[in-house]
This record gives structure tokens, C-alpha cells and sequence, in this order.
């Protein structure tokens, strides 16, 4: 088994494991020969919010070779907050530890799988230039369990019903400082809600007040936009049947503020937001990294019902 990649693109790399490290103390990196998933199960995290996300190995490597007797596929789990310390070490001279070190902003950061004490590593070495212009590499490493097929296997993407509806979010970080705002009314859950006509409601409760806020003259992209495989009889009878509704109509689900904010940290990465609301049963977030025509990536974020009152 053996892995090694140049990682080119070192600040995206720390921005995409930035927005998944609140979530759990530990994610499972899967490293295939075109794409790296980044997954972050509900079972083990509050409110059971999960993350699938899939990033194209372009986007992020250069020089990347990966060899298993898997089908060239490694799948490790490993502190998310230790690669994000790593990482951003890695990023440049702004970080406490590469100022120390001294080196320059043109460094080189390579990725592999080692073994440091008879441990599985998953070793950072980055080499630059000091500002007198010697050269110089930093090691750092992260401690790594290197997973089994049965642990594999029991990783299991969410079932969820047909969408009905799927809306163009606004800024996540406009929405984020709205959504704390609203936390000194939100016990009970946000009701996070969105119509055909372009129109998005969040809406808190309590026994003496109920707010609200809109966003409206937003876009409702069809399923072909969000670069998702469907099956294309369910995509010819979502069309029927959005034409047969109200399109005023507001679809919503009620989610626990604490998990919306947890997704809301990808606002970091996020240039294009899709979110897709299966009415009192989930809302599904596509984060995209890049435009969603050639994005480098997407974050799929699943976040479940937390009660059906209210809608």
C-alpha cells in the first residue's frame, strides 16, 4: 500500500477540512485514483448532521500515486483537527509554525503515507527556502488508522426521499450572521423553508414570538445543474410534478440551529450553494468548490428533521 501526492493547491485543501472539523473530532479520508472523499458519518456527532464530499484529485495534487490491493483505493480515519493544524501549517508563512521555521511562501508541501514508531502516519513534509535562502524541510504528522473492509462497508451514504425543492442559496456568509442572530430564539430548531418562485424563509418559534426572514428573487435549478446522476424517469416525474404544484407553495423542515451554523463554517470554502429540502425529512446542501460547471469538488451536507412542528 502506498500513497504520495504534491498538494498544489495547499490554502483550498485547508479551507475544505476548516468547514468539516467542527462537526467531529475524527472524518475518514478515502483516497481512490481521481477523487479523495472526505466523510464525516452522523452516527458519532451531535444532531446527526453528515458529510459526503467529493473532490477531484486535479484540484487539489499534483504527482499523485496511489497503489492497494483495493482497487488503488486507501480509506483512513484521523483527527480532523490535527490535519487541519497540519495544513495550515503547510499554507504559508502566516502560521505561527512556518514563521518560525522561516520559510518563504514558495514551499512545497508533499503528502504521503509512512510509518513513524510502528505507527500509520499520514506524513507532511514541506520544503522551501528561508529568507537568507537556504533551504529547508519541515515534518509534521499525523497519526492515522488505516480502515478494514468491514469498517468500509459499514459507511453508508443517507437514503433520502425525492427533493421538492431546490434553491440557489445566498451568501453563506450573509446567511451565517443572520442564523446567530437567531440564536436566542432557536431552542426549538430553525424551520428552513423554500418555494418555486425563488423564495427562502427561516423562521424560529417560541411561546411569545415568532420570527421570520426572506430572501426572495432567487434561482430554483433543475436537477441537470447540480451534476448529481439520477435516474431518468425520477428526473422526467420531478419535472411532472413540479409543474402540478403551487410553485408558491413553501416546502420546509425544521433542523437544530446548532447544525445549520456547524454547516454554515463552509462558508469558507463555498462559492455556489445549492440546497435541496425534502419536506420533514432533510435538507441536502451542495457546497461547491469553484463554479458548479467545472468545480474542483462538491460538499454534500445532510442535515435530518428535528421535528415536524411548526411548518
Amino acid at each position: 500500500m502506498r500513497f504520495r501526492a504534491t498538494i498544489e493547491n495547499v490554502d483550498t485543501f485547508a479551507k475544505i477540512v476548516q468547514s468539516v472539523e467542527k462537526l467531529q473530532k475524527r472524518c475518514v479520508i478515502k483516497f481512490a485514483e481521481h477523487e479523495m472523499r472526505i466523510i464525516c458519518p452522523g452516527d458519532v456527532n451531535e444532531g446527526g448532521i453528515q458529510v459526503w464530499s467529493q473532490i477531484k484529485v486535479s484540484s487539489l495534487f499534483t504527482d499523485y500515486r496511489i497503489q492497494s490491493n483495493s482497487n488503488n483505493e486507501i480509506t483512513i480515519s484521523l483527527s480532523s483537527e490535527a490535519l487541519l493544524a497540519a495544513l495550515r501549517s503547510a499554507a504559508g508563512p502566516s502560521s505561527a509554525q512556518s514563521a518560525s521555521s522561516g520559510l518563504t511562501t514558495d514551499t512545497q508541501v508533499i503528502m504521503k503515507l509512512a510509518k513513524k514508531a510502528d505507527k500509520s502516519v499520514l506524513s507532511f513534509e514541506m520544503t522551501g527556502l528561508t529568507t537568507t535562502g537556504r533551504s529547508i524541510t519541515v515534518v509534521q504528522h499525523v497519526l492515522i488508522d488505516v480502515l478494514r473492509h468491514a469498517d468500509i462497508d459499514r459507511l453508508k451514504e443517507p437514503m433520502c426521499p425525492e427533493p421538492d425543492v431546490h434553491i440557489l442559496l445566498p451568501s453563506l456568509a450573509k446567511l451565517r450572521t443572520v442564523v446567530e442572530r437567531l440564536r436566542p430564539l432557536a431552542a426549538d430548531g430553525v424551520i428552513f423553508r423554500a418555494n418555486h418562485k425563488g423564495e427562502l424563509q427561516l423562521a424560529v418559534n417560541t411561546d411569545n414570538a415568532r420570527v421570520e426572514v426572506g430572501w426572495g428573487g432567487l434561482t430554483n435549478p433543475t436537477m441537470s445543474t447540480l451534476l448529481i446522476p439520477r435516474d431518468p424517469a425520477s428526473q422526467n416525474g420531478d419535472a411532472e410534478e413540479t409543474e402540478a404544484k403551487d410553485p408558491a407553495h413553501m416546502h420546509g423542515v425544521s433542523v437544530s440551529h446548532k447544525c445549520l451554523l456547524k454547516f454554515l463554517n463552509s462558508h469558507v470554502v463555498s462559492t455556489t450553494t445549492i440546497a435541496c429540502i425534502c419536506e420533514k425529512h432533510c435538507v441536502i446542501l451542495y457546497v461547491y468548490i469553484g463554479n458548479v460547471a467545472d468545480a474542483g469538488g462538491v460538499l454534500t451536507y445532510y442535515i435530518p428533521a428535528r421535528f415536524d412542528d411548526g411548518m
